[in-house]
């Protein structure tokens, strides 16, 4: 027995497996690791006759797990990646990010408080309705929820509805089948509330979908250039009040005001432009 373990010591040296720079070998030729100083060989009995195999020694195993650990953050990136590419139906979309605010903004504590309670307000059914001027951050708060959410992993729909309205009157168009996926999403959010075409058509299309919403207690977010007082006028017809009515049961407004942001932008562009000309 002796004269076998030291002749797989022998051979094992000459041949150098399993060593590390670190790595030694016991009195019964079995590998340890320099490092932590756990076995990586043990002796086993395979059908009856014992056999030198190796075992993870801590080093292994911490090394196995942060690979482990890296294809799992592959994997949630890829899954992110795929979310945007069919939630953000508008390249810019993509931009409108925590990250990217430049401070003009108002109301994003707002947004940042709804994707922390995420979870609540997924289960109460709360959602909101952004009211205001043209330019105002509206669009820029829903695209930070849409955004941050996605990067939890969790599906979003943000698109607006003149895109909407363009699938549902393709020829040939399942029009159940297309709201069906879009009141399937945890949360879905529609940019640009402005009803430009008052077709029959179009407002039972708008009214489907927000009310199928309602129905199975899904959180929607809409933005509208149109005001508080638009929305709850006395005179306005009988579908243009049942859609705003239904909005109003299911979000909270939030009312923006202000100059238009996107004016400031351009004031910053001339005076760059300026500069680059003296």
């Amino acid at each position: 027995m002796v004269e076998h373990i030291i002749e797989q010591t022998a051979q094992k040296v000459k041949e150098n497996q399993n060593l590390q720079n670190t790595d030694y070998l016991d009195a019964e030729g079995l590998c340890w690791c320099g490092i932590c100083g756990e076995r990586k060989e043990n002796r086993y009995k395979v059908l009856g006759h014992e056999r030198i195999l190796p075992c993870l020694c801590r080093c292994d195993r911490e090394k196995l797990e942060a690979q482990k650990e890296e294809e799992r953050k592959q994997d949630f990136a890829i899954k992110v990646s795929n979310l945007k590419s069919v939630g953000l139906t508008e390249p810019r979309f993509r931009e409108w990010r925590f990250e990217n605010d430049n401070g003009s903004t108002p109301k994003l504590d707002i947004a940042r408080q709804y994707v922390e309670n995420w979870k609540d307000m997924q289960q109460r059914n709360i959602g909101y309705v952004l009211m205001g001027p043209v330019g105002t951050g509206k669009s820029f708060f829903a695209g930070c929820v849409a955004n941050r959410l996605m990067e939890q992993g969790i599906p979003v729909m943000m698109t607006n509805f003149s895109r909407i309205l363009n699938e549902l009157t393709k020829p040939y168009a399942d029009k159940n089948e297309f709201i069906s996926h879009l009141v399937s999403y945890p949360l879905l959010i529609i940019d640009d509330l402005g009803i430009e075409r008052n077709s029959e058509f179009a407002l039972e299309m708008i009214y489907n979908i927000i009310d199928r919403r309602y129905c199975i207690k899904k959180p929607l977010i809409v933005t509208t250039n149109l005001s508080y007082q638009d929305m709850t006028r006395a005179d306005l017809d009988m579908d243009h009040q049942r859609i705003y009515s239904r909005l109003m049961e299911m979000c909270l407004p939030i009312i923006y005001q202000g100059q238009d942001q996107r004016l400031h932008e351009q004031d910053i562009k001339l005076e760059w432009l300026k500069l680059q000309q003296e």
